[in-house]
């Protein structure tokens, strides 16, 4: 997993529209970028559903959410739409974002749930890794925003 004080790598996902998205057209904000196993999952939407319910707070901290798993941008529309997301999901169905942040598996069979916190720059400020625990992964982020 990337550590703190590490650059993120620039990669090139497709957004739930089908867009490619470059992770470094969000430099210059601070970001919070969370790897989740799947869409419509019962730990996956209640902390895609935190991270909307808190997201004012995380604007007004200066703060943009990207959410990123391995499902397509069909199933990321439909999760979006569903759940009324006001923030970007990133597919990463190859896998090439879970390899370029060094992210691993939970017990070798389940992509794991990760928060990244990263600086206008880039550089990676936080991370936290609980596969079990979906919705601290937001109070986490927001109490280290916070300081």
């Amino acid at each position: 997993m990337l550590n703190v004080g590490e650059q993120i790598p620039n990669v090139k996902l497709l957004s739930e529209e089908g867009n490619e998205v470059e992770l470094a057209s969000f430099l210059g904000k601070k970001l919070v970028i969370y790897f989740y196993p799947k869409d419509g999952s019962p730990g996956c939407t209640k902390e895609a559903c935190e991270f909307r319910n808190e997201y004012s707070k995380f604007m007004k901290l200066g703060a943009e959410i990207i959410g990123i798993s391995g499902d397509g941008p069909d199933s990321h529309r439909f999760f979006k739409s569903k759940n009324s997301l006001p923030f970007i999901l990133l597919s990463d169905a190859k896998g090439e974002a879970r390899r370029a942040f060094r992210i691993g598996k939970t017990l070798g069979l389940i992509d794991s749930r990760v928060t990244f916190i990263v600086d206008e720059k880039g550089k990676v400020q936080y991370t936290y890794n609980s596969q079990f625990r979906p919705q601290e992964h937001i109070r986490r982020a927001l109490e280290f925003l916070s300081k």
